[in-house]
């Protein structure tokens, strides 16, 4: 395992590491939580401000949330769909020290409806694009309800999401964060997609 990702689990006194594939099927993905050195990255660019209301989809044990929360001071909001992670989130959130900052509600992410203040949402490949085309409808919704600048943030994209949401008129492509050299290779799905809702 790679220094950086104790070293930051333990700044930020949770515990995110490993992967789960045990409630995996073929609509929702194993639980593997997004490399720091990534996260890094993204908050960098400043996309995310402490005005931000941030929302991870399949946020696991809420590495997304804690370190965001803590680089930016954003507001967080974690959605987890298996109960057993979902308690450790809830056992993170105890020690974090973002904790405050950070919400984690148990739920399918087709059925959340997305709350008026969010304008920042996470992926890194929680499930398939059919149910992504759900969640897409939800966070519509929460933008007509409240029009607002939405962002949307593509960790480590399939062909399949980048097709889907290239086709979507209601989304535009704003940047592309290029994470290939942090991992010393060539593989192409190693980038943040932003999309805006326009």
């Amino acid at each position: 395992m790679h220094r950086n990702e104790i070293t930051w689990d333990k700044l930020l006194k949770i515990r995110t590491t490993g992967r789960d594939d045990s409630c995996s099927d073929q609509y929702r993905y194993p639980y593997e939580p997004t490399p720091y050195s990534v996260l890094e990255r993204l908050s960098d660019r400043r996309y995310i401000t402490k005005e931000n209301t941030l929302l991870d989809y399949g946020t696991g044990k809420g590495r997304v949330c804690f370190y965001l929360s803590y680089q930016t001071g954003c507001k967080s909001i974690g959605i987890e769909y298996v109960e057993r992670i979902y308690f450790g989130a809830v056992e993170n959130q105890m020690t974090a020290v973002s904790g405050k900052r950070v919400t984690f509600i148990r739920e399918s992410a087709e059925k959340y409806q997305v709350p008026t203040d969010v304008d920042r949402c996470y992926f890194f490949n929680p499930f398939s694009v059919k149910i992504l085309q759900k969640v897409l409808v939800r966070i519509l919704h929460s933008y007509y309800e409240n029009p607002r600048e939405i962002k949307l943030f593509f960790y480590y994209p399939s062909d399949e999401y980048v097709g889907y949401l290239l086709a979507q008129e209601q989304l535009m492509f704003v940047d592309e964060i290029d994470c290939r050299d942090i991992f010393g290779g060539n593989n192409a799905r190693e980038k943040i997609l932003i999309f805006e809702v326009a």
